[in-house]
Formats: structure tokens, sequence, C-alpha cells
């Protein structure tokens, strides 16, 4: 903006203003009360390590994407952390995630600048802050502490109007400090636009000189001005509909020579303030709202300044929250028969309470209730009030319609014989469901077949079309009866022999026959001697109807064969053959007869012509002999032994 035109016809004279106004003025942060920046620059925040560059307008320094930049070079970046063991990790000021801040090296010249920018529109006699927070990065030797200086001048840069100089930027020895640095100035009357600059004062090196900015903002700065409300207070909560009047008042220390107040309100959490229409005393009347946000400030500024924002300075924030009449959100899980759970559920903040009524008397405190088993007698609408710790209320209501359920009947239990069917009695629904489908004639309808292999418990489900019930039903299967009268046997006579038996089927008793020469006929492994060949039968009889089962066993029974061990062949017709008894019974054996020498002197296969003692039709002499008989019968053990021939 150009200046006025008495500006260049008097430039003489407020240039020597502005010197004497920089020479008295102290370098100080404003006491008083601050307005709304006119230039407020935090760099902004990102995911992003490095932000990018400012720009050749802002800045003389070389921009670098890297954490550690040279000298007379700068980035802008969230944190240190990567420039090694030279300097202190930090991250901005404020501590912002992803905050970014600008980070310089400083040149070894001291004629540069760190930030450059041209502010318009300012009120003149009005007092403006310059600030900034600036760190010394440096954890070790420091040969030039940073040493900045701020400065006011013309709007074309040619003239410093009024500066600052922080002086020497200690370095720490525990940790970075961030430090806000700064001065305040009052423009003249005909100035509204000026540049300010922030200027390197110590030169460069390794290592010195080496800072991080963030948060250089310009702003008026004015008289001291607060608000309260109600009895001193400067936050509070109502709930909509509270008819509470709330009377907002301003105090301000000291004033100007025509002071102007204004009150504003901002919905958006302070971001836009408005003003509002007639508040313009030290105190404002706020009657109640729609529920939100309110927040409340008085701003003041000379008369003639008021209507700029770039003038006038703001007091403390008072906070109105009007919360909405919470919305208890009643629900249910409406359950849709008879027997099943009734799930309440209403929704609140911490710190809540809740009353729950309903149909048969129900009642309860807590957020979510249940009823188990509910019935029709529950079925109505059930409300909840809703209060929350601050004491605002409100009920919601949830309606429960539940249906009567079915009553399913699969019938009485049955038995049947294996192999057998029945028919089902299944009943009290209008569609049916039976499972497992085994053995089933059909799976869908009220008295299916059942012809089961084994004891089975058949679930019947009914529906009458919203509800399901059940219903069990057990077929006990009794098994038919089976003989088993064991393998066949072989004995001597006189020998005995166990039998082997084995019965099955439910409820059974077993029997043998014939029933002599057995120990007990009634029991599966009785021990018999018969003195013959004999055929056992094991019968096992269904006490439960179910059958008669038959098996047999034979067992076969030889002779004991009696073998003399002497006869003498001469003829006198006693004892002239070597008999032996009862071995005609085993017409297959073999009988073997040596002399000492182990000749075979004597064979014969069965045993129907008696040895005489002869050999090749001569008589052999008189001497012992031995024999071995075969007897062809697959068990036990072949006679052998000797026999002497006598004359």
């Amino acid at each position: 903006m150009k200046l006025p035109d008495y500006w260049t016809v008097k430039g003489y004279c407020l240039v020597v203003l502005f010197l004497c106004i920089s020479y008295i003025s102290k370098a100080q942060l404003c006491t008083g009360s601050l307005g709304d920046p006119v230039v407020s620059l935090n760099f902004g925040a990102g995911t992003a390590t490095f932000a990018g560059a400012l720009g050749s307008d802002i800045t003389t320094y070389s921009y670098v994407a890297q954490s550690f930049p040279y000298d007379g070079s700068y980035t802008v970046e969230n944190t240190t952390a990567g420039a090694g063991n030279v300097w202190w990790s930090t991250t901005d000021h404020t501590g912002n995630t992803g905050g970014y801040m600008m980070v310089v090296n400083a040149s070894t010249s001291v004629t540069d600048y760190f930030y450059k920018k041209s502010v318009t529109g300012l009120c003149p006699n009005t007092t403006y802050e310059f600030a900034a927070w600036i760190v010394n990065l440096l954890r070790s030797s420091d040969n030039n502490p940073p040493n900045v200086t701020f400065s006011i001048l013309t709007s074309d840069g040619a003239t410093v109007l009024q500066s600052y100089t922080t002086g020497s930027i200690a370095r720490t020895s525990t940790g970075p400090v961030w430090r806000q640095f700064g001065f305040y100035f009052t423009t003249p009357a005909g100035v509204s636009d000026v540049m300010i600059k922030m200027s390197n004062s110590s030169p460069g090196g390794a290592p010195a000189n080496d800072l991080a900015l963030d948060d250089i903002t310009f702003r008026p700065c004015g008289l001291s001005v607060s608000a309260t409300m109600n009895g001193g207070i400067t936050s509070t909560e109502v709930c909509k509909g509270d008819g509470t009047v709330f009377n907002l008042t301003g105090t301000v220390s000291g004033g100007y020579s025509s002071t102007a107040y204004q009150w504003q309100v901002s919905t958006d959490t302070g971001t836009t303030w408005t003003d509002i229409a007639g508040a313009t005393s030290t105190t404002y009347t706020r009657l109640p709202t729609a529920p939100g946000t309110y927040l409340y400030r008085l701003a003041i500024a000379q008369s003639a300044n008021i209507g700029s924002s770039s003038c006038r300075v703001a007091s403390n924030v008072l906070s109105i929250i009007v919360n909405d009449n919470p919305d208890p959100a009643a629900s249910s899980n409406n359950p849709s028969c008879e027997g099943d759970i009734l799930e309440l559920s209403a929704s609140g903040s911490t710190g809540s309470t809740f009353s729950w009524t309903g149909p048969n008397s129900f009642s309860s405190t807590s957020q979510n209730p249940t009823i188990n088993g509910i019935t029709s007698a529950g079925n109505g609408t059930y409300y909840v009030t809703l209060t929350t710790a601050l004491g605002c209320s409100n009920i919601d209501s949830t309606t429960v319609d539940v249906n009567p359920a079915p009553t399913a009947d699969a019938g009485s239990d049955v038995n049947i014989c294996e192999g057998n069917t029945v028919t089902l009695q299944g009943s009290g629904g209008s569609t049916y469901l039976w499972s497992p489908a085994t053995g089933l004639s059909d799976t869908t309808v009220a008295s299916p077949v059942a012809s089961p292999t084994d004891t089975t418990s058949y679930i019947l489900t009914v529906s009458n079309g919203q509800c399901n019930a059940y219903d069990t039903v057990v077929v006990f299967v009794w098994k038919k009866p089976t003989a088993d009268a064991g393998p066949d046997q072989k004995i001597f006579e006189g020998d005995p022999a166990q039998l082997a038996g084995v019965a099955g089927g439910s409820d059974v008793s077993y029997a043998w026959t014939p029933v002599y020469n057995i120990t007990d006929a009634t029991i599966l492994n009785p021990i018999v001697t018969p003195d013959s060949d004999t055929t056992y039968t094991l019968t096992v009889t269904s006490g439960d109807g179910c059958g008669v089962a038959t098996d047999q066993v034979f067992i076969r029974v030889y002779k004991k064969i009696i073998i003399p061990n002497a006869f003498s062949p001469n003829n006198d017709g006693i004892n002239d053959t070597w008999r032996i008894q009862k071995l005609d019974t085993y017409p297959e054996a073999d009988v073997s007869v040596f002399n000492r020498y182990g000749q075979l002197v004597f064979k014969s296969r069965g045993y129907s012509n008696e040895w005489t003692g002869t050999y090749d039709g001569k008589q052999l002499p008189v001497g012992t002999y031995y024999y071995v008989i075969d007897l062809k019968t697959g068990f036990g053990k072949n006679p052998t032994g000797w026999v002497v021939i006598l004359r």
C-alpha cells in the first residue's frame, strides 16, 4: 500500500519520531490484552518430515530438505532428531503432532534475514506486539550464540522504524528450551502499512548460531481487559430449555481517549468471531439459546478503530455450553418368541443414570437390562429415562411384541425289536422337523415311520409360523438274539471238553442240549465229558419277545486204545497175536514196528490183521521191538513204546 502523500512531505519528521520511539521503548512482550493475529506463521503440520520451502520473498536463506542444513541454509521440519549429536532433538514449541518449525544454520554473514513480511491495514495510535518463539539448538560448544533482531520498517523496507535485539540466546545443558522473544510499538497517525523482519545478528560457523523458529506473530496489544459472568465464573454448562439468563461483564484497566466496546460470539470453538449487534457496552445480557457451544469475549479499541479486527484487543473467553437433551436411543432385540431373552438397551455418556419401567411391573436402573424367559405378559412399551451427570434428562421408549410359542410333543418313548418299525406320534405345530434323519421315512411329517438299527433319541422341532418348540422321544431297539456254539472239538474217550458259546442280543437267556455229561447247561462255557461223538445245541432266547437263535457244536470222541507190551506167537492159542484193543476204530491209523537196529519189521494201515510176530513170513526171534502208532486224528500225542516177543 502506498503511504499518504504527507509522509513524503513530512518524512523527515516522522523518521525522527520513530527513531525517538525506538530509542525510548523497552523491548518486552505485551503485558496487556492481545487481539487476533494480523500475522501468524506456525509453519503448519504434516506427516512428512519436511514441509518444503518458504519462498525467496520471505527469507534470504537457501532451503534444503535435510535434518542438518549447512551454513546459510534452512529447512522446515517437524523434528531435529535426525541432526545427530550436535543439536538438541526437539519438536515445534507447542509439541503439536507433526507440527513444523523453521530450523536455521545461520550463515557467517550478519546481513541476511530469517523472515520478512509486509503488513497492511493497521490502525494509527494502536500498539502491536511482534514476537516469535526461538530455541538455541546447540548442545555442546557455542562460538556465537543465536542473536536475533526484530525490526519494523517502512512499507518499502528502506527505513527501520523500530527494532529490538534479543541478545545472545544462551545454550542450555539439559535440553532444548523454547523462549518467546519480541517487543511492542505504537503506530503514529497516518501509518497503516509496515514491513516486519527478523534478522541474524550473530555470525554462524561450526558450531555457532544454530536455532529454530516457530509461531511468529504480529498482533494488537492494548489495555488489559477481562470478562466474567454470573458471579465471576468463566465457563458453565446448562441443559436445553434452561431459562438462566447470563450477565456478562467486562473490566478494562485504564482506557483510551475514546474507548469503544464490542461483545463477540463464536460457535465454531473460536475459529471465527462475530460481533453481537447492539452489544457495545461493558455488559451484555445473554438470553437462553438453542443447544450448542457458545464462546463470548469483549473486544475494545479506540472508537475510530473498533470496526477493524486488526486494531482491537480482546478479553479472555467465556464458555457457555447448552447441552441438548440426551437421546437414550431405547431399543431391544424384540425377541420373537416366548421363552427367549429380552435385551433392552439405551445409550448414554459416562456418569449418566437410567430408569426403566415397563409391562408386568418391570423396573430397572441398569443401562442395558435383560429379562430371561420373556412371556406374553411382558408385551408392551418399555420406557427409559436417561439423566446425564449434568442433570439433563430425556425419555425414550421401545415396544416389545412377543409371539406365543407352540407346545411340542414327540410322544412317549417306545421299544421295538431289531428289524421292526414304529410310527412316531408328533404334535403341537403347523410344521414339523425330526432329527436325526437316520431310520426315518420322512423328517417333515408329524408321524414318520422309524426303523432305527440302534437305540436313537429323535428331536422334534415344531413351528407355528413364528416360534419353535422342541421335544424328544427315544426309540429303544432291542437286539435280536444271536447264538454261536463255538468251534467243533476232538477229545479222547474219558477226557473233558469246555464249550465256548457266545450269546448276543438284548435281555437274553441261553441253554445247552442235551443235558447229560455236562456241568451246567445254563452257562455259556460248561464242561462236557461225552463217552461218544455228541452234538451240543446252544439255544439263545430273547426275554423281550424278539425271537430265538440256535447253533451247534460237534464233539468227536476218540476211543482209548489198549496196547499190550508182550505176546507169544507159538500157536498155542493163547496170546498168539499182538492184539491192540479198539484200534479198529481208527481205520486210517498207521502201525509201524522196528527191531533194535531200527529195521522196519511190520507196517499196517488200519489194523484189520493183527501182527503175528513174523517178518516176510518168517518167525522173528524172541526179543524187544519198538512201535510207533499214528492214529491220524490231527491232535494229541501218537502212542509209542516197546513190545516183547516171547516163545
